[in-house]
């Protein structure tokens, strides 16, 4: 059968197979046009940030003091932004259990509950903005600003215990922690990674200082990735990846501009991290790995040759601390699990061992 030609072209349609056509990928498309908002919303407040030097704020009065907060707070600041905090931090945990119990199948699409949460953290984005610039006070008008670092160097030290089984602790070796330890952590980290995130966001006034500006860049990216649970892009390895080396940059640059000369500790820390632990999650070959520990011991014996070896310390700090804290919210939760199957056996009697674990 000939086909019909018209001014040398066919109009037949290319007999192309459909396992070869390209398909549209739902979740990436969302994945790039949240992050595209996030820059912009970020040079939103920088554009927008000079204006807030007309609210009043009290001297600097050492390490532990946050000095982005109203000399004098008002019920109304304080209900503004706790009313606020509270009614997103809700929202995201009824999004994550709805999630959970009615969706349960990661997809390469975008399920309708990933829509609402994209849409309720650009509304709470865009509220902040708006309560920055009418009360200004954050979260940290009423409480420590260690429990706001804290609350974010525990999500990745989670991060660190739910990958254990996939790319290892110590250079691609796993630690031996139990299956039920790893399931509960994959299980409820979104409740936990969403209080930290959403109570980090709302700690901070939107200022336009590069760490500000760095910092609520990085929280946008982790409410982005929250938005997208039942997703195959959300455990896409190279966008988890993003979500936690972001923090060596963030780390970095806050220290260089706080001008204490303690930018190596954070750099070579989260660094170090990186070569011990988070490179052997990429599928890298074994040559770009060595190469990236090379360049790891020759930049830090670079800088520390002339900072002082009596420095070297600051090479650990971090590291340890990471590591140690992934063995103790390991056994936490041990722990919790043992309690939880204690108190199930006695109030519940005749249960199998499976159902136990159930």
């Amino acid at each position: 059968m000939t086909v019909p030609m018209i001014a040398g072209k066919s109009h037949a349609k290319p007999n192309i197979p459909t396992s070869t056509q390209a398909k549209l990928r739902y979740d990436v498309l969302a994945l790039w046009g949240g992050v595209i908002f996030s820059f912009l919303f970020t040079g939103v407040i920088w554009l927008a940030g000079d204006r807030l030097q007309a609210f009043p704020k009290l001297p600097d009065q050492g390490p532990a003091w946050y000095f982005w907060k109203l000399a004098e707070p008002t019920l109304m600041t304080r209900l503004s932004v706790w009313g606020f905090y509270l009614a997103h931090q809700f929202a995201v945990f009824g999004l994550i259990w709805y999630a959970q119990r009615r969706v349960k199948k990661y997809s390469t699409g975008l399920h309708l509950v990933n829509v609402i949460a994209l849409g309720v953290n650009a509304f709470f984005i865009a509220l902040h903005f708006a309560q920055t610039h009418i009360w200004y006070d954050g979260l940290a008008q009423d409480v420590s600003i260690f429990s706001s670092q804290g609350s974010v160097i525990v999500m990745l030290v989670w991060i660190m215990l739910m990958e254990n089984n996939r790319r290892g602790v110590i250079m691609g070796k796993k630690l031996p922690i139990g299956k039920r330890v790893i399931t509960f952590a994959r299980k409820y980290h979104g409740y936990y990674f969403a209080w930290a995130i959403i109570y980090t966001f709302w700690y901070h006034p939107m200022e336009h200082t590069p760490g500000h500006l760095m910092g609520f860049l990085y929280t946008f990216l982790l409410l982005l990735q929250g938005s997208l649970f039942m997703t195959r892009i959300h455990v896409n390895k190279w966008w988890m990846f993003v979500q936690e080396i972001v923090v060596l940059a963030h780390g970095t640059i806050v220290a260089i501009l706080q001008g204490n000369n303690m930018w190596p500790m954070f750099f070579f820390g989260f660094a170090g991290v990186f070569v011990i632990t988070q490179m052997h999650g990429l599928g890298l070959s074994r040559r770009i790995k060595w190469g990236l520990l090379l360049s790891y011991v020759v930049g830090a014996f670079v800088v520390y040759a002339g900072r002082g070896w009596n420095r070297a310390w600051e090479l650990t700090a971090i590291p340890l601390v990471d590591y140690l804290a992934v063995v103790i919210l390991a056994l936490l939760i041990a722990v919790g699990i043992w309690v939880y199957d204690r108190v199930r056996t006695r109030f519940t009697p005749g249960l199998s061992a499976t159902e136990r674990k159930a």
